[in-house]
């Protein structure tokens, strides 16, 4: 296997051409950037790594992967209700990884810096003997004083999720083992939405900007385990009503073949859907803003003072869930 070029040949290669939109990356010849921003918008940071085998599997197209290491953190600025504006990546990469492998890793970035609307800055490449590693720190923009954070939910506000939940967990189960009698379409779907999340940017800014919720975060370690840690930050509770969960019809196609309930999907992770509360009188509005962005908007449950958080079937019976979500420890 021909042996990849030194270091400086890679970033010159694949990397520096990210960067052409950004003076402040000085074309990665630099240590460091320098990033603008408009009188009155402030910076808004994120960071996440990703681990080949946990977080994308080793055998994913590059171009996928690529694409998800960076849809990951921009999910993140959408909770904020942030635009995105740059990013840094530090790439580990095993030493006789291809270099095909790395072009095509970077046309993935390509493609979605262009659909998305950031560039690369920075960053660092090393080598590795251990898994695949990336670390993204994402920067992205708000106008104003004001963000979406965790700390403002109150008894009485509606529940939402965007999209659909489950896909990416039943989309895993597809890539890794195959689910018998699963249609090629029902099993495309699924395995790309783990593949290539999608960011809610514009549902993120819309509600920050018309005031629609005042918490809000994405949805990754499953719905359950993000919804307890806005539950915590604002010392209240929660009743989920099970038969609200949006699920896509590939999704209850995968459950029905396996055997498995409609509340594993609330607790299996990498959904990327954004997860937010708000009061009762703003539903015209988020029924408006779902119709004008054509994204599905699924008021779930409310928000109650009695701590905990309840799952309910049709007939208001609790519901029990055998795991709340992912996590790393």
């Amino acid at each position: 296997m021909p042996r990849l070029p030194g270091e400086f040949a890679l970033i010159e290669r694949y990397l520096a051409p990210l960067t052409t939109t950004a003076a402040g990356a000085f074309g990665l010849k630099n240590d460091a950037a320098v990033l603008e921003l408009p009188p009155g918008e402030r910076l808004v940071v994120t960071a996440d790594s990703l681990v080949a085998g946990g977080h994308f599997l080793p055998d994913d197209p590059p171009e996928t992967i690529g694409r998800k290491v960076l849809r990951v953190s921009l999910s993140d600025l959408a909770a904020m209700g942030a635009r995105p504006h740059s990013y840094l990546l530090a790439a580990s990469w095993p030493g006789d990884l291809e270099e095909a492998w790395i072009a095509a890793f970077c046309r993935g970035l390509a493609a979605d810096q262009e659909r998305f609307g950031l560039t690369l800055v920075g960053g660092d490449t090393t080598a590795t003997s251990g898994p695949m590693t990336f670390s993204l720190t994402a920067f992205g923009a708000v106008k104003g004083s004001k963000v979406l954070d965790r700390a403002s939910l109150r008894p009485g506000d509606d529940l939402y999720v965007s999209g659909t939940l489950g896909d990416a967990y039943l989309g895993l189960k597809v890539l890794r083992d195959g689910i018998a009698g699963l249609t090629a379409q029902a099993a495309g779907h699924l395995a790309d939405r783990y593949r290539c999340p999608e960011p809610r940017l514009a549902l993120g800014q819309a509600i920050l900007e018309q005031e629609l919720a005042a918490s809000a975060l994405d949805v990754s370690d499953g719905l359950a385990q993000d919804l307890g840690h806005l539950l915590a930050a604002s010392a209240v509770g929660a009743e989920v009503e099970l038969e609200a969960v949006p699920v896509s019809n590939a999704a209850e196609q995968a459950l029905s073949l396996l055997g498995e309930p409609r509340q594993a999907v609330l607790s299996g992770g990498d959904d990327y859907e954004l997860l937010f509360a708000a009061t009762q009188n703003k539903r015209p509005l988020i029924d408006a803003l779902s119709s004008r962005l054509t994204l599905p908007i699924a008021r779930i449950g409310r928000v109650r003072a009695e701590a905990g958080l309840t799952v309910v079937d049709s007939e208001r019976q609790a519901v029990p869930l055998e795991s709340l979500g992912w996590t790393h420890f």
